[in-house]
């Protein structure tokens, strides 16, 4: 076993012939400090590690002195290298045993936290320690599981593989939303517009997605929708369309007045379809929101 540095010294020095009675004083000191050394090492190091320190005092190289160079002066210094290193051996037991106090307190707090988690009623449904007396949850609430049938119903709607991705994209989307998957038809139609936002179907996609928010009952989102289809795309083939369909969100939200407004820019702008293919919607819209 590898020890330390003052052990090699003492031994160089000590071992060739008798000395003085203060020589074998010290010779028992320091087998005494290689014993409790060993002690707070076993302590510091579980596990029989090998792990030591280096020594710090190391013999110098060169012949050996004979046993009668010690002298008085040696002994003494050697005393009070001895004392230094008591000295040290007491504080680092007084740190190990301090830190193993500190250490157990963490240990025992982080206990009590588990198991506090791990119990049912720990925490209340607002988050707080319960009550005495009080009747806490028996478990927290949970995230609402996915509608198989949903899922299944989504998954059966086919997108369309013409080649023409954008037109295949608003396709899917028309299917979602004719099939009353308003949500899913909402993200999708989002998707194709942010992806294809010059083609053609995109203002077919925009102002489906208005309808797809009024249809899930959100009239709000329908009219901003529906306002920036006919803001970006005027010469868009639903441009129209979308303008009926923010009265009609307008409404829903009780702006009668703007709802007419509306209406009245769409007859002002696109007069053929105002009195043509959409005729009878501009009149039911004009009787919904009441305009003179």
């Amino acid at each position: 076993m590898k020890t330390f540095g003052i052990t090699i010294l003492l031994t160089s020095l000590l071992v060739s012939t008798p000395v003085s009675a203060q020589t074998a004083n010290v010779d028992q000191r320091v087998d005494r400090l290689e014993q409790e050394m060993r002690a707070v090492q076993r302590k510091v190091f579980p596990g029989g590690s090998t792990r030591y320190f280096e020594p710090e005092i190391t013999a110098q190289s060169g012949p050996a002195s004979p046993a009668t160079a010690i002298t008085t002066s040696a002994v003494t210094d050697l005393i009070a290298r001895v004392d230094a290193l008591e000295a040290s051996l007491a504080n680092l037991t007084g740190q190990v045993e301090e830190n193993g106090f500190r250490l157990k307190k963490i240990e025992d707090k982080l206990a009590a936290a588990e198991t506090l988690a791990a119990s049912p009623a720990a925490i209340s449904t607002n988050g707080s320690a319960p009550i005495a007396g009080s009747k806490a949850p028996q478990q927290a609430p949970s995230a609402a599981a996915p509608d198989p049938q949903r899922v299944v119903g989504v998954a059966a709607i086919v997108m369309p593989d013409s080649g023409d991705a954008a037109e295949d994209a608003y396709i899917y989307g028309y299917r979602l939303w004719d099939a009353k998957f308003f949500p899913e038809a909402q993200a999708q139609l989002k998707k194709m517009v942010e992806e294809h936002p010059g083609h053609p179907r995109a203002s077919f996609a925009q102002n489906l997605l208005g309808r797809a928010y009024l249809d899930d009952g959100k009239p709000a989102l329908a009219s901003v929708a529906l306002y920036e289809n006919y803001q970006k795309r005027p010469r868009g083939e639903r441009a129209p369309d979308s303008l009926y369909f923010l009265s009609t969100a307008l409404v829903q939200l009780g702006k009668q007045a703007d709802a007419c407004r509306v209406l009245a820019e769409m007859q002002d702008v696109y007069p053929e379809v105002a009195n043509g293919r959409l005729a009878d919607r501009v009149t039911a819209g004009k009787a919904a929101a009441k305009c003179k």
